[in-house]
């Protein structure tokens, strides 16, 4: 029985890993959480993910939630090799570092400038923000340096997870080539792979599309 993914398109960890799992040739049982509806707060799915956020999956009865902690449970159970996530130590530790790089700065710093948006009424994005995240793409420069990807010289879940994060904000807090050429590169060569547009680009884009609708 394939395993069932709560998940909601417009939201950039969900993504993440609708990107891993296309990249190791997973069928997912998609199901998708109304969150203005509240779908995520009912009792069955509370009892799955008390923390009732997407995405959530459902492996056999095994729950887990947490985007990064998918995609390592994903990529090391079911992709059929360890180019994802590679058993080698050291490289593995630099796909953590990028992992948790991803969770503890680039989307809490995504999150500042678009939550407010969301759920608050905000229509303005404050320059603070967009300036905290500059530095965090300073940051993606440099590890680039030397390597075609986030972690290495070949795709991981580091960079799956980093480009949904990438591909929703630079619409607002744009990347530039002559600052960050790296990272240009990098992009288009993520936007390049057969499932990108299926599994990022269509849910990006209903995101974009939203909190330009809310802006001044």
């Amino acid at each position: 029985m394939a395993p069932k993914l709560y998940y909601n398109d417009l939201s950039t960890p969900s993504r993440s890993v609708l990107l891993t799992a296309k990249a190791i040739g997973l069928e997912l049982d998609l199901k998708m959480v109304n969150l203005r509806a509240g779908e995520h707060l009912i009792p069955e799915f509370l009892k799955m993910n008390p923390q009732h956020t997407v995405p959530t999956l459902d492996d056999n009865g095994y729950y887990l939630w947490d985007s990064h902690a998918i995609n390592i449970y994903l990529a090391s159970k079911y992709a059929k090799n360890d180019s994802l996530y590679p058993k080698d130590q050291q490289k593995r530790g630099i796909v953590n570092q990028r992992l948790f790089f991803n969770a503890s700065i680039l989307q809490p710093r995504m999150g500042a400038i678009i939550r407010p948006i969301i759920r608050q009424g905000a229509t303005s994005m404050p320059q603070e923000k967009c300036d905290d995240l500059r530095d965090a793409y300073d940051f993606l420069e440099t590890f680039l340096e030397g390597h075609d990807y986030m972690a290495g010289d070949s795709l991981t879940i580091a960079d799956l997870s980093i480009v949904s994060i990438i591909s929703s904000i630079t619409p607002f807090v744009p990347i530039t080539q002559n600052k960050h050429p790296r990272i240009t590169r990098w992009y288009n060569r993520m936007q390049e792979l057969p499932y990108y547009t299926e599994a990022n680009q269509i849910g990006c884009d209903k995101l974009v599309g939203f909190i330009e609708s809310k802006l001044a």
